[in-house]
């Protein structure tokens, strides 16, 4: 295999269902700090090479939020929407069950949410194998907004690492899907101004703030945040130029990219999505004094509640731990000092996962 290290991947299991023509892959990617923990994603031209580079995302993520969960990630081969989507789900849970949750434990993902949950875990016949499940099962749906709650929590530690008052300080946000709404009602209620949020047709701007919850109603009435009373309307790629003191992309990868990376004015960037931007942008922007969060500090609130899900917690003790976690880890990530902190973040769940190894 030409990607596997020191570290992984323990295991590669492709299969195939004759009856229902489903075609699934599961990469286990490292399992010393516990059972390997990842989403299943369903899409018609799911590689195992995309599969790994998931799974090995998962075994840092898992790592450096202090979880015990190893990395690990599937995928079923197929369209999102195909018409036996639940026979898949369960022809896939059928012929990973011996794996789950001894070695792999499956969460939501592309086209795959509670429901495809419900079905994995009762075709496996025991709530332990996925996560992500719904409330009816003792799931925490992401309804919850556990991603959205770490990522205000970090930018809330990142503002004062920068001596910057989060009380009046300026936030931009990329997208307004479950993890962007929820950044934007966190930091509110923390007292942060949302002077922008985008969505697919357009960047809401109102110099003197949005308001939450006349954000969440125009956006139901109407579609989009563009529609926002007396909000000036901007182009989505306009967003990343604003002048603010946090910039948080929520959305897609690559958007803070070669051509408009030269325009960001923001003091601190938390990266809620995953990889908006690549590596090379980073450091660049770093070394202009940006200060940047990589997602997986950020966005862990999700991992970090799939686990108490799956030891059977509550939802006051989800957002008690997606607290101390990620306030915890980016303080730990922040004190290393470098200008690189994905690298530095990286160092961290290295160090954990080798002493989890050498431990075994």
């Amino acid at each position: 295999m030409p990607f596997e290290d020191d570290f992984g991947p323990e295991m590669i299991l492709e299969v195939y269902d004759p009856k229902t023509k489903m075609q699934g892959i599961v990469v286990v990617d490292n399992t010393a700090l516990g059972p390997g923990k990842g989403g299943v994603r369903m899409v018609p031209d799911i590689t195992v090479e995309e599969v790994f580079g998931l799974a090995r995302a998962m075994t840092w993520k898992n790592a450096l939020a202090g979880i015990p969960f190893g990395g690990a990630k599937s995928g079923i081969k197929a369209a999102g929407n195909a018409p036996n989507k639940d026979k898949l789900v369960e022809a896939f849970a059928s012929k990973i069950a011996p794996l789950v949750p001894s070695c792999y434990i499956a969460g939501p993902d592309m086209n795959m949410g509670e429901h495809e949950m419900e079905i994995i875990a009762k075709t496996i016949g025991t709530p332990k194998a996925a996560t992500g499940k719904p409330k009816s099962m003792g799931g925490l749906p992401h309804e919850l907004g556990s991603t959205g709650f770490g990522v205000a929590l970090a930018t809330e530690v990142a503002l004062e690492h920068k001596k910057i008052p989060i009380e009046g300080s300026t936030v931009a946000i990329e997208g307004f899907g479950n993890v962007g709404t929820f950044t934007a009602k966190f930091l509110s209620q923390k007292g942060a101004k949302i002077i922008a949020v985008s969505d697919s047709k357009g960047t809401a701007y109102f110099e003197s703030g949005l308001n939450y919850d006349k954000l969440i109603e125009t956006k139901k009435q109407k579609g989009s945040v563009i529609y926002y009373p007396g909000a000036t309307v901007l182009s989505a790629s306009q967003l990343f130029e604003l002048k603010c003191d946090v910039l948080i992309p929520g959305a897609r990868p690559n958007v803070i990219n070669e051509n408009n990376a030269g325009s960001v004015k923001a003091k601190v960037i938390v990266e809620a999505a995953n990889i908006p931007m690549k590596h090379e942008i980073e450091l660049q922007l770093a070394k202009k004094g940006i200060l940047i969060i990589p997602d997986f500090v950020a966005n862990a609130g999700g991992v970090i509640s799939s686990y108490i899900e799956y030891i059977g917690g509550s939802e006051q003790e989800m957002f008690s731990a997606v607290k101390e976690k990620i306030v915890k880890n980016t303080r730990l990530v922040l004190e290393k000092g470098k200008v690189d902190l994905r690298e530095a973040a990286l160092e961290i769940a290295k160090e954990r996962v080798v002493s989890a190894m050498k431990a075994t």
